[in-house]
């Protein structure tokens, strides 16, 4: 299925933290900004906009469970105004909990219609800035010494000879890893999909917070195969390590990388100023600087020849209204706590 129509469909259907100081927040020309895409794209956002609008920009930069958990821990007083990247699922949910408000953006005639469609899904209060396939990558290098075979899909990672060797995100921190748990329930079904989880348990030799985390061990020989966002692994790749990536051969599931204002925002009109800017295709076309291979939102706006070709990888019909949905995501999260990351390994 061609990604365009697909997204079309299922979206109507469905590492440090620099210092952030609220201080006087009410006090205009700031913006208070969680980011939960990498480190340097979100350096390169909050700069730029200041550069541009002479606006003061707190940025700090957490996973988008991590953002989500405190957006919603800080919902009584909140004290961010703008949460921008990270995969779709938290800010969906967000948005369903009431943690986000809406906004109509100017640009919107010129963004992709599976960005619009992620903003009609959650009333307007979120909307998609960029898109990317989930899979994996490998260290070629670590692969060869380690006498192990080339892995092409899903169920290879389950191989005793992996045992050690594969690396993910905790779902509860990291959207990546929530992906990739939703998107091997749709593929296999729930029963058989939590026992691949369960089998996958047994290889994993580290959960970590971030999504891209897994990948970067592995450029550095620290592990073998990371469980992350094709876009992630080609970064790496393009940085000179030996990293080969692959989209599964069942099928494989995606995001839509997505931006909200914070209900409550202090400085809501920088918020909605910084929205406007997010979504413009110079913008956006930016981030190749940083080397992030996303699809972007904006239609005029370019992309990288080396970034995946979205086109050519066999996406599934992923549910992003029941996944990214408030009670199906805990629900979730809860049964994986359970019945795989207590388990021994």
């Amino acid at each position: 299925m061609k990604f365009s129509k697909l997204l079309l469909t299922t979206a109507i259907g469905g590492v440090a933290t620099l210092g952030f100081s609220v201080g006087s927040a009410d006090a205009k020309g700031k913006l208070n900004y969680y980011c939960s895409a990498q480190e340097d794209w979100c350096q390169l956002m909050a700069r730029g906009f200041e550069k541009e609008t002479g606006i003061k920009v707190n940025m700090s930069r957490k996973s988008s469970g991590e953002t989500f958990a405190q957006i919603k821990a800080e919902s009584r007083n909140p004290k961010g105004d703008v949460w921008w990247g990270g995969t779709g699922d938290p800010h969906l949910q967000a948005a369903e909990e009431g943690l986000t408000t809406p906004y109509k953006s100017a640009m919107r005639a010129e963004l992709a219609d599976w960005s619009l469609n992620q903003a009609r899904s959650a009333g307007d209060k979120t909307i998609g800035i960029y898109s990317g396939a989930l899979g994996y990558g490998y260290n070629e290098n670590v692969l060869k010494k380690n006498s192990l075979p080339v892995p092409a899909c899903w169920k290879d990672l389950l191989k005793p000879a992996y045992k050690g060797h594969v690396q993910m995100a905790n779902p509860n921190s990291s959207g990546t890893a929530y992906t990739t748990l939703a998107t091997i329930v749709q593929i296999f079904g729930e029963a058989e999909g939590f026992e691949f989880m369960k089998g996958l348990h047994k290889n994993i030799n580290q959960y970590t917070k971030s999504g891209s985390a897994p990948i970067k061990a592995a450029a550095r020989g620290e592990n073998t195969i990371g469980i992350v966002f094709l876009h992630d692994a080609v970064k790496q790749a393009v940085k000179g390590f030996p990293i080969k990536s692959v989209a599964p051969c069942e099928g494989t599931g995606y995001e839509i990388g997505s931006m909200s204002i914070i209900k409550g925002a202090r400085n809501l009109e920088e918020a909605k100023m910084f929205y406007d800017f997010a979504l413009r295709a110079d913008i956006q076309s930016q981030a190749v600087t940083v080397k992030a291979f996303q699809v972007p939102s904006n239609k005029g706006a370019k992309t990288s020849p080396k970034a995946p070709k979205l086109s050519s990888i066999k996406l599934i019909n992923y549910d992003f209204k029941k996944y990214g949905s408030s009670v199906e995501r805990k629900r979730l999260l809860k049964k994986w706590d359970d019945e795989v990351k207590s388990l021994a390994k």
